[in-house]
């Protein structure tokens, strides 16, 4: 099982985030729009542009990159490598409930975005949480 670390608690370092980008396949985005000028979608775009399966998670939507489209975490039907939160904070302790529950492998929680609770719940479960950071700027900067 991977190391737990939440940024603000066990900062990661840019080798184990370059382990979890380079391990990862799948990468669920909840709140992913489909609007293409919202950094949901740059992102999720740019992530699969780079080889990544992107799931979108939104209930207002069917489809987002040409990928069905599931209301919730908990309804996509295969396991995912990386939980991707575009929400506000109010709802990430929901959805690293369901991250815990669909055995997510790392809930990463975009830039502007951190909830030390729910991070410590993720981390006590074994997934590896982190915090305020930008998945793709990240990506950029390791070359993963």
């Amino acid at each position: 099982m991977p190391q737990a670390f939440e940024t603000h608690a066990d900062s990661p370092t840019h080798e184990q985030i370059r382990e979890l980008l380079t391990r990862a396949r799948t990468i669920a985005v909840v709140g992913l729009s489909d609007n293409p000028s919202r950094d949901s979608h740059r992102v999720s775009a740019y992530l699969q542009n780079q080889g990544y399966r992107i799931i979108p998670v939104n209930p207002g939507v069917t489809e987002v990159l040409g990928e069905k489209a599931y209301p919730s975490l908990r309804e996509v039907p295969e396991k995912v490598d990386i939980v991707n939160i575009f929400r506000r904070p109010e709802a990430v302790p929901a959805i690293v409930e369901d991250a815990i529950a669909t055995g997510a492998g790392a809930v990463w929680m975009q830039l502007g975005i951190t909830h030390d609770e729910a991070a410590r719940r993720a981390s006590s479960a074994g997934i590896p949480v982190i915090m305020d950071r930008c998945i793709m700027v990240e990506h950029r900067g390791l070359g993963a």
